[in-house]
Parts: structure tokens; sequence; C-alpha cells
């Protein structure tokens, strides 16, 4: 990284606090807008914004078992009990028995399924891909890096929300 004098604004305070206010302001609106993308995906395949999640979890990690798939989606057993009935008559997943133990369950989703997911959500893959095409190697690493950081402050955070309860 460049060097910089004592005088440059990235070390000035106030502007340090003003443009930490605007990342913090972009990624809550950036969370409305993709909760309002997904709602209206949900509604063009009559999926609710939570069965939208549990499939993202289960596309991302591959097949999982009910409570993983319910600890990962931040979901108590009892209500993904309902998700995956709704997600089962939807012919969006299938449950698959283990051989050895017929009580152990695998959920999946069903791949066919998954096109018409992607379909809806092309128009803001393409405009992401058209948007990072303005930034060079180096500063997509940034932006990644930032990311990822938010994403696992946003995990811990969640963590200590949740044994607040306890």
């Amino acid at each position: 990284m460049e060097q910089t004098s004592s005088g440059d604004a990235r070390h000035d305070p106030r502007d340090r606090r003003r443009a930490g206010n605007e990342i913090k302001a972009a990624l809550r609106d950036l969370r409305i807008q993709l909760a309002l993308l997904n709602h209206q995906v949900g509604g063009k395949l009559a999926l609710k914004d939570v069965d939208l999640d549990c499939l993202d979890v289960l596309a991302r990690s591959g097949p999982l078992t009910p409570s993983a798939l319910a600890r990962q989606a931040g979901l108590h057993p009892a209500t993904l009990t309902g998700i995956l009935d709704r997600l089962e008559r939807g012919g969006w997943i299938t449950r698959d028995r283990a051989r050895g133990d017929r009580r152990s369950i695998t959920i999946r989703v069903l791949p066919d399924r998954g096109v018409e997911v992607f379909r809806l959500y092309q128009p803001m893959i393409s405009a992401m891909d058209d948007l990072l095409d303005d930034y060079s190697s180096d500063e997509l690493d940034v932006i990644a890096g930032f990311l990822r950081r938010s994403t696992e402050a946003g995990r811990t955070s969640t963590e200590k929300l949740a044994g607040q309860d306890s």
C-alpha cells in the first residue's frame, strides 16, 4: 500500500467516521435491495423468502441433514420441518434416507429446478458482472476481503446475540 503523510485524509478521524458511516449505510441499502430482489424471485416461484434461503444454503453446501440445514439457515428445527414439507411438495428438494440407517435423512436440491432460480437472478448477475468490470484485480481483492470480513462480523454478532437468549 502507498505510504501517505500524516495530513492524509485517511488519517483524519472525521473523514474516516464519515466514510465508515457511508459504507454502513450502503451495506444497509444493499441488504434492503437484495431482500426486495429475493422477495420478487420468491413471488415468481411461489416460494417464501425463507424457502429461498434454505435452497441457497443447500445449493452452496450440498446435501445436508435437517439439523445441519437448520443450523446454517439459523432456523429452529420445528420451523424447518414445515419449510422442507413445502419445498418437497413443490418439487424443489428430495429427502434421501441413508441405506445403513433409515432414520438418517439427507436433503438435496433437485438440479433441474435450479435453472428456474438462476434465470430469475440472471439480470442481477449480469449487472454485477458489468459493475465488477470497472475495478482492477487488486481492487476486487480488497472488496472481496472486505465482504468476507463483513460476513464474519455479522456471523459473530449473530452468535453473540443468539447466546444472550440462552
